[in-house]
């Protein structure tokens, strides 16, 4: 038997619709109950209790005895109030218990999916945190039972009798608990307790001693990949997702009578041939179908319910005309699941076990919101998806609600969002490097994971295969890292400062891999480390940081490593994971990443980054960057020279590619009617571009606000890695480059000194040539006279 449970309003109604014409459609076994919550006030003008076979639950949002308005708590009062007065509960051995909000893809038999007595199934919620510390020490005697689970639940009826009780009194007991609601707690975003119910479950489940087998394939969020070869029985609509231009966000409809309004359906996702040129990776675009079929078959839910309730035939349409089609039947019909797939291990440590042989990864990477990180997102999502990287990828997005008022780079990537710190809200420090440490923390506090290591990598970066943990050797307490050998502060005063454990500073950075769990203890402090050191000014200089500006641009950095550090994190130094485009790689070394942070070039052609900061080439159709030379145009003399040229050209040529298929996606149109208007603008942004940089370069003050120095010193950290070049310091690079400027200049003054000199010279020489030339004249002149 199946449950679900809703409240009275709109908002409930159109979800139950929904997911009742999908467990319909899916073929679902046995019958199926909402447990309708309801205060006798609100009975009155309720319009949907003909929704479903519906059993009716005393309200329990406002507490009877607290007082304490928590409507999640109706869930488990609702299975209670079942199993005690619905004769269903006396003659059924296995119940599905699901949220409203969810669609549902194939029939979910019990023992198809593993489910035994005593050991329910169900997914996974990894941010149950209060598993793991004094939440669950406090609420279960059985702490070591506690499992993070939720979304679906399938147990024995016998195991639910025994669960559900103590689920609700767990609840109550959890909610009230108002001491330990915070957020590093808990994990609840709000620190409001919200999640109270969540833990009410798990501490139930260890105190009657069940053990889950937790299921991480069984349900996914739209707007999520899943993983290769998985096919998920669940559709979780719980959070915003989009599909292109298209986006759907249940919140936005909280106050929707769409049930009520005749033949009126949510804003239709775009068709099937349309997702189809969105995205060449087969598995991104297979999550593009499963975001479109959730809506598809909510809306289909709609109409049927419409007209069952005899609203007037709709007018034709082709949205219509397709949700009728015999092609969508065929793209909705019942999907099954395959029992050879499911894990029948207990959960260790509270983590999802992985089907594979292999633990689950994901990628992270920071941006801000500007068309230069625009870019660089096009071409690091691009080598994402031909990498073969396994996971999934996030970009992590700070911006401020003003920047994401006229932002139009929405669609770049799987996105989550995150406030921006650029300008610090304490101390008003501009400061946007801070950004990184940042989201990642924001991402970790809102984000639910099942994977169990987090690759998290810069945007000015190229993929060029998988970055894997297994591959590098990463594991629990050893994180995986490339070295950056230029941050001396480990070794100096700076690191007896910042951390208690100076010795187990390392010099790391540009790739970092890390256990989830690590990264959970980590990222506050990597951020708070990256406040302190950028707030103790008195160690800028760069004797004592490295830092060829004095300017703590770096701290972040530093904040990365004092925090791993203070956590004993011992990192796994890897020099073949990453290489600077224009530097030599070591012989046989096939590197994973591009890292274009500095200028590179091959011959005449040159690439960078900063001279493209405000070319908004994303939005500009078929724009793209100088095409590097041919690969058949390098020489084939000096090999070392030939192996870097041709990685400089690679990256160069990998940079086009991604914004071409960008603008393809994009329908621009075709490239002969726009390319020399391109050209012209680009050329215009590239030559005033170079004209500002120079000008930067002029001021230490403003260099200090100009994220390129850090890419500047982070060029010693591969030259060391190398070791085929010579340590050359960027402050260097940047002397030579005035003293070029320099010398042009004075050669040019000098070669203009002596043309006018010249000049005027010449023009003595004639005035004297004539001067003579007329006295020889008057002297002729006059002898003629005297023979006369």
């Amino acid at each position: 038997h199946t449950l679900f449970s809703v409240e009275c309003g709109d908002y409930f109604d159109w979800q139950a619709v929904g997911l009742l014409h999908s467990l319909r459609k899916a073929g679902q076994p046995g019958g199926v109950t909402r447990l309708l919550s309801c205060a006798p006030d609100q009975l009155a003008s309720y319009r949907g209790l003909r929704i479903g076979h519906t059993l009716q639950v005393p309200s329990y949002s406002r507490h009877p005895r607290t007082g304490d308005w928590y409507p999640a708590i109706n869930k488990p009062a609702g299975v209670v109030h079942w199993l005690e007065h619905s004769p269903e509960a006396d003659n059924v051995d296995w119940v599905v218990i699901l949220d409203a909000d969810q669609i549902v893809r194939g029939p979910i038999i019990p023992w198809e999916l593993g489910a035994e007595k005593g050991k329910p199934v169900a997914a996974y919620y990894g941010y149950l945190k209060g598993c793991d510390n004094i939440l669950a020490q406090l609420h279960t005697a059985h702490p070591e039972f506690c499992d993070k689970v939720g979304g679906i639940l399938i147990m024995h009826i016998d195991d639910l009798r025994a669960l559900a009780p103590l689920w609700l009194s767990k609840t109550e007991e959890v909610r009230q608990d108002k001491s330990h609601w915070s957020t590093n707690i808990t994990g609840d975003i709000y620190g409001m307790g919200w999640i109270s119910e969540m833990y009410g479950y798990s501490f139930g489940a260890a105190e009657v001693g069940l053990r889950h087998k937790i299921n991480d394939d069984i349900m996914i969020y739209p707007g999520y990949t899943p993983r290769i070869g998985t096919e998920p029985l669940i559709l979780h609509y719980g959070l915003p997702f989009k599909v292109g231009n298209w986006s759907f966000s249940k919140l936005e409809h909280h106050e929707d009578g769409i049930v009520y309004d005749c033949n009126r359906l949510f804003p239709p996702p775009p068709f099937p041939r349309e997702v189809e040129v969105m995205e060449s990776d087969p598995n991104v675009k297979r999550a593009l179908y499963l975001s479109i079929e959730c809506i598809n078959t909510l809306n289909e839910g709609l109409l049927l319910h419409h007209t069952s309730v005899g609203c007037p035939k709709p007018q034709w349409s082709k949205y219509l005309s397709f949700l009728k089609s015999k092609r969508f039947s065929e793209l909705t019909k019942p999907k099954y699941w395959n029992s050879l797939k499911v894990e029948n291990k207990l959960t260790v440590q509270h983590v999802a076990l992985s089907k594979s042989r292999h633990p689950k990864t994901h990628t992270l990477f920071s941006t801000e919101c500007s068309s230069y990180f625009d870019w660089q997102t096009v071409g690091l999502m691009h080598s994402f998806r031909v990498s073969g990287q396994p996971g999934n990828i996030t970009r992590l997005l700070s911006c401020t609600d003003e920047e994401l008022k006229n932002y139009k780079g929405r669609d770049l990537a799987p996105t989550h969002y995150v406030p921006s710190m650029n300008r610090h809200p304490l101390t008003g420090d501009w400061y946007p490097a801070i950004n990184k440490p940042a989201a990642v923390l924001h991402w970790i506090n809102h984000v639910q994971t099942d994977a169990e290591f987090i690759v998290i990598l810069d945007a000015d970066m190229i993929m060029r295969g998988p970055i894997t943990p297994w591959e590098y050797g990463a594991k629990l307490g050893h994180p995986v890292s490339t070295p950056y050998d230029y941050l001396i502060g480990c070794d100096n005063i700076l690191a007896k400062i910042h951390t208690r454990n100076p010795s187990a500073c390392e010099k790391v950075g540009g790739v970092i891999i890390m256990h989830i769990d690590d990264l959970r203890r980590f990222a506050m402090l990597w951020l708070h480390k990256s406040e302190e050191v950028r707030a103790d000014k008195d160690h800028y200089a760069t004797n004592i940081t490295g830092d060829i500006y004095a300017s703590g641009w770096i701290s972040e950095m530093y904040g990365y490593s004092f925090a791993a550090a203070e956590l004993n994190l011992r990192h796994i130094i890897k020099s073949d994971i990453l290489i600077y485009p224009g530097y030599v790689p070591l012989p046989g070394v096939n590197y994973k990443v591009f890292h274009y942070g500095l200028r590179f070039g091959v011959g005449d052609w040159s690439f960078d980054k900063a001279d493209w900061r405000n070319a908004d080439i994303v939005n500009t159709c078929w724009a793209k960057f100088p095409e590097p030379p041919d690969p058949s145009a390098i020489t084939k003399g000096d090999q070392n020279a030939r192996e870097r040229d041709l990685l400089s050209i690679e990256c160069g040529k990998a940079l086009n590619k991604a914004l071409y298929l960008h603008h393809k996606r994009r329908n621009c149109p075709r490239l002969s009617t726009t390319i020399g208007s391109i050209s012209k603008k680009i050329e215009e942004v590239l030559t005033s571009n170079k004209s500002e940089r120079v000008t930067q370069r002029s001021s230490t003050t403003t260099i200090g606000r100009n994220v390129e120095h850090m890419d500047v010193t982070r060029q010693q950290a591969v030259e060391r890695a190398t070791d085929t070049v010579s340590r050359v310091h960027g402050s260097k690079r940047l002397a030579r480059s005035s003293k070029m400027w320099i010398f042009a200049v004075w050669a040019i003054s000098v070669v203009v000194f002596l043309l006018v000199i010249s000049m005027f010279f010449s023009d003595r020489r004639r005035s004297a040539s004539r001067s003579r030339a007329s006295r020889s004249q008057k002297a002729h002149n006059l002898t003629m006279k005297q023979t006369v």
